[in-house]
């Protein structure tokens, strides 16, 4: 049968999601608990290949086993052999073409800013620290620049391997809460650290750095140094991926979509 599961981890003492030859990754230790419980080697696929140093409350991942383990039992059982930073929250039978990443049809991310003058104790490994104010309702109506069927080259990272660098933003949204400011973005799809590009380039848009029209220029084709700079990875992660009939959770696009990368 094929196993769907919804995986929670703290990405701080990982490589990132997707297993490493010289590094430890979050599905390496999902796949040796799966090992563990069931004696099988199986791979899983996630729909998110998060970063190193990225967080996840709601990545999707789908396994095969002949294992006769019920899967909505699985969670309770790979709990116990996983490490106390990855978490399996829920698990249950998936159709046997069910794949996490090619259906999924939309994410959300979140980004986490520390905004004041010393970072927190309790968030330093969840947050960006930043010293200087930030504008948030700046920040908000700059974001809205990003909406809709975009071409996000200036918003990718070097080395990226994928060609159509065009993605659908549906939703963002920038919130201040006492010391914390949270971006939230919605889209069908996201180029490599994406999110953290945005991120980036709303701080200095917050900070009075930047102004909103140069995330114009930067998605008219201006190169990718003439914006704000990577956020760290600390601050970001992954909420939630959707799939087909999920629409009443989340913001799909309307009309004219991007590929999912």
């Amino acid at each position: 049968m094929r196993v769907k599961l919804i995986v929670e981890y703290d990405g701080t003492r990982y490589a990132g999601w997707q297993r490493q030859k010289n590094a430890v990754a979050v599905q390496q230790r999902l796949e040796e608990a799966i090992w563990a419980v069931t004696g099988e080697h199986q791979a899983v696929t996630g729909a998110s290949r998060t970063d190193a140093g990225v967080h996840a409350l709601g990545q999707c991942v789908h396994f095969d086993t002949q294992c006769g383990i019920p899967a909505e039992k699985f969670s309770f059982a790979l709990n116990t052999r996983l490490p106390e930073d990855i978490r399996v929250v829920a698990s249950e039978r998936a159709a046997d073409d069910f794949h996490a990443r090619f259906m999924a049809c939309g994410k959300r991310y979140r980004y986490l800013y520390c905004n004041r003058p010393h970072q927190s104790a309790l968030a330093r490994n969840f947050s960006w620290h930043v010293f200087w104010p930030l504008d948030v309702d700046k920040m908000r109506a700059a974001g809205q620049l990003l909406l809709g069927y975009r071409d996000f080259a200036a918003f990718m990272a070097a080395g990226s391997p994928v060609k159509d660098t065009r993605r659908t933003l549906t939703y963002l949204d920038v919130q201040r809460e006492r010391d914390f400011v949270t971006l939230t973005v919605e889209g069908d799809g996201f180029l490599y650290n994406m999110v953290r590009i945005i991120a980036g380039n709303l701080n200095y848009v917050g900070q009075g750095k930047m102004p909103p029209e140069m995330l114009l220029e930067l998605l008219n084709g201006a190169p990718r140094r003439l914006g704000g700079p990577t956020a760290p990875p600390q601050g970001l992660r992954l909420e939630r991926v959707f799939y087909p009939g999920d629409e009443a959770n989340w913001h799909p696009p309307q009309g004219q979509t991007a590929r999912e990368m």
